[in-house]
């Protein structure tokens, strides 16, 4: 079979992350903007070189119509012939990049900046005042409602409790995963939680949220941005940064009730994506899964295959996963520990592990990585495979 003449076609060239967390010294279109810049300076490009973006709004664009084009505005783009607004929740960063491979494999750009931020959190109120919280993030649907189930924490930890009930997953499972990525964390100067280690009597310990979830099996909330510059192979060879090659792409939407299918969209999104980059999940070095629970990243374990479905948990509980383990798993702490930026956690740290800029938390073997994304109650997945490597 002749090879997918998009495998390698394209690669990621530029990567900026502002400042994460509790940060207030602008907004969200501010953030972006911020991001960019970062990308472009660090690929070495300029912002006449870009014409194409995509961007993923978080919750405080709410407000902002047209959002690309807000953003277009702000940068002072011009002649853009690419642009487009996307959400498929946290499944919305590696989409972007897959359409943007594709509109450059298409002739329609040549380079094309893909660009997540938000800003949930609002600054401390003065004395006296209330504080504004990130309530945003909560959902509430007619009568149920009524009954105390409202919110996405509840959304999920219904499916972690069904999940349980079927597997015999238990709490230590859960917290093996915050564990293991927290020790991560520990090695990342950029992570929020980094200087907080946490044992499994640690977790237990912390307060509930919504059973089975403690505290700590909950993502952070940040404010920030991120961007990454996609643009043609040939192009990236001759840039300031290595590229991070795109080999392997695909998305999954499997509809229904995630309680009953207990699955992601990872159990489609897989096989297209190793099919192009014509691997196998042992040549996987570097895996970094969506994680806005503990739950996420061992149902996603399971769906792509690194143990059968059901037996994610004791997989996690087995310390496999984090530093030293023989499964590099969200190894900047992901969104559990390090900064929560949606889809765009997960793929900022694959490519600064392909590029070896791992510092004290790089895996020694980083030639490929893979890297999934997540939106809503296990609604929406993507997948990329990405490489150091050209070919």
């Amino acid at each position: 079979m002749p090879a997918d003449p998009l495998r390698g076609a394209a690669a990621i060239v530029g990567l900026g992350i502002t400042p994460q967390g509790k940060v207030f010294h602008t907004g969200a279109l501010g953030f972006a903007v911020d991001a960019v810049k970062l990308a472009l300076d660090d690929a070495g490009l300029a912002r006449e070189d870009i014409d194409g973006l995509l961007l993923n709004p978080g919750l405080a664009w709410a407000d902002l119509g047209m959002g690309s084009f807000q953003l277009q505005q702000a940068m002072g783009l011009r002649n853009l012939r690419l642009s487009a607004t996307m959400n498929l929740g946290g499944a919305t960063a590696c989409a972007m990049i897959q359409h943007a491979s594709q509109a450059i494999a298409a002739g329609l750009a040549t380079t094309v900046v893909c660009v997540f931020s938000d800003m949930p959190l609002k600054p401390p109120a003065p004395k006296g005042d209330r504080a504004s919280a990130a309530s945003a993030y909560g959902f509430a649907r007619g009568w149920e409602q009524a009954y105390g189930f409202f919110g996405v924490n509840a959304m999920y930890a219904l499916v972690a409790r069904r999940h349980m009930h079927r597997y015999g997953t238990s709490q230590d499972h859960l917290g093996a995963v915050a564990v293991g990525q927290r020790r991560w964390a520990t090695l990342n100067p950029a992570a929020q939680l980094r200087d907080q280690p946490l044992t499994l009597d640690d977790y237990h310990r912390s307060r509930w949220i919504v059973e089975p979830f403690h505290l700590f099996d909950c993502c952070l909330v940040s404010n920030g941005g991120l961007a990454v510059i996609v643009t043609g192979a040939e192009r990236a060879r001759n840039l300031r940064r290595p590229p991070v090659y795109l080999w392997g792409m695909g998305q999954g939407h499997l509809g229904g009730d995630p309680a009953d299918t207990l699955t992601s969209g990872a159990v489609l999104a897989r096989e297209p994506a190793f099919r192009m980059a014509e691997i196998t999940l042992r040549d996987v070095d570097v895996v970094e899964l969506y994680d806005c629970y503990t739950f996420t990243v061992i149902v996603t374990l399971e769906d792509y295959g690194f143990c059968a479905k059901g037996e994610g948990g004791p997989f996690a509980a087995e310390q496999v996963t984090g530093p030293g383990g023989r499964v590099a798993v969200n190894t900047g702490g992901g969104q559990l520990a390090s900064f929560y930026m949606w889809g765009m956690t997960p793929v900022s740290e694959a490519v600064i592990q392909l590029r070896g800029d791992g510092g004290a938390r790089q895996v020694p073997r980083h030639d490929v990585a893979l890297v999934s994304g997540n939106g809503g109650i296990l609604s929406t997945h993507s997948t990329l495979i990405l490489s150091r490597l050209p070919s």
